[in-house]
């Protein structure tokens, strides 16, 4: 990938031009904002510290080395900045009946699934760095990094997700080539043992567009139909249906049938599909009185063209996702 940095454009923001700066930065946002959403599990807070970062590259960018390209420096104050924010904000807590060797890996932190819409500047990147880019933003992937310590989670995502080597990682992150390293064991063994056997990237490309929209299809007819035997024909045998922020989840055709005859099912819906983190996923309306309204944003995780797990994440912004306030009548 060109990072390279336009030179007159460095001297003119230097010397004070603001758009001269923002041209100078524009290239990198999306790919700073996806680190920040892989390192935070959270797209509002990565925008946060986007900002953040683009501010005290703007305030400092005297004190810019150049060697090439803003690009690295950039990364080092946007890591930077983000392990600060996860040291003050801490780890959410599961109620105690709750475990995290149970529970479904998305609702053990706090996540909300990535824009694909915003991951457009990966046109530019090889096909090799697009699929390592696209499934790096995967729900699984980006909840079991939230797993890692800090410090583990920004050297795995420096080094294997952004081909950094390990001397440019232990400058950005001002430690020693051996630590880089040996955090770098450490976090690959500790996320092996979260990650599923397959991205979903991988399992959308097998089953194929065709198959997929079919299904996609046949998921919201069920669900606006009111079908609860048809949504579970869809499922695997131990499929996982969980509402991030709540705790509660459900597994299991006999499961997540009983939880949908007594709940959701009694209600009425319209879906919208989509694509968020990769994955397929719905913009969820339920009718209240006289119009639907946003109910939640719905990703499925797909295995053996089965639906192998449902998170809805209740708190979503539709319109971050492209998705309208109220679906067409």
């Amino acid at each position: 990938m060109d990072d390279g940095t336009s030179q007159d454009q460095l001297a003119a923001a230097r010397a004070g031009d603001g758009a001269a700066f923002g041209r100078l930065v524009e290239p990198f946002l999306g790919e700073l904002r996806a680190h920040c959403y892989r390192m935070l599990g959270s797209f509002h807070d990565a925008e946060d510290v986007v900002q953040d970062t683009l501010d005290r590259a703007w305030r400092g960018l005297e004190r810019f080395e150049d060697r090439g390209s803003v690009r690295p420096w950039l990364y080092k104050i946007a890591t930077n900045r983000s392990l600060t924010l996860i040291e003050r904000r801490g780890r959410r807590e599961l109620p105690v009946d709750l475990s995290p060797e149970r529970a479904p890996l998305a609702e053990t932190v706090w996540l909300e699934p990535y824009p694909d819409r915003l991951m457009n500047w990966t046109a530019r990147l090889t096909p090799e760095e697009r699929a390592v880019a696209r499934e790096s933003v995967e729900v699984a992937f980006v909840a079991a990094l939230q797993h890692l310590p800090a410090s583990q989670r920004a050297v795995l995502l420096l080094r294997d997700v952004l081909g950094y080597s390990a001397g440019e990682t232990a400058s950005l992150l001002e430690t020693s080539v051996a630590a880089v390293n040996s955090t770098l064991q450490r976090a690959r063994k500790a996320a092996a043992g979260l990650l599923p056997d397959h991205a979903q990237r991988q399992t959308l490309a097998s089953l194929g567009e065709p198959r997929v929209r079919d299904l996609a299809q046949r998921y919201m007819a069920a669900w606006e139909a009111g079908d609860v035997d048809a949504v579970v024909a869809m499922l695997t045998a131990d499929a996982r249906f969980s509402m991030p922020p709540l705790t509660s989840w459900y597994e299991g055709h006999d499961g997540i049938r009983g939880f949908l005859a007594k709940g959701p099912m009694r209600e009425r819906w319209r879906f919208l599909p989509t694509r968020a983190s990769g994955q397929l996923a719905f913009g969820t309306y339920m009718w209240n009185q006289d119009n639907y309204v946003p109910a939640g944003l719905d990703v499925l995780v797909l295995r053996d063209g089965l639906v192998a797990e449902v998170i809805s994440f209740l708190d979503a912004d539709f319109a971050v996702y492209g998705l309208p306030a109220e679906p067409a009548r």
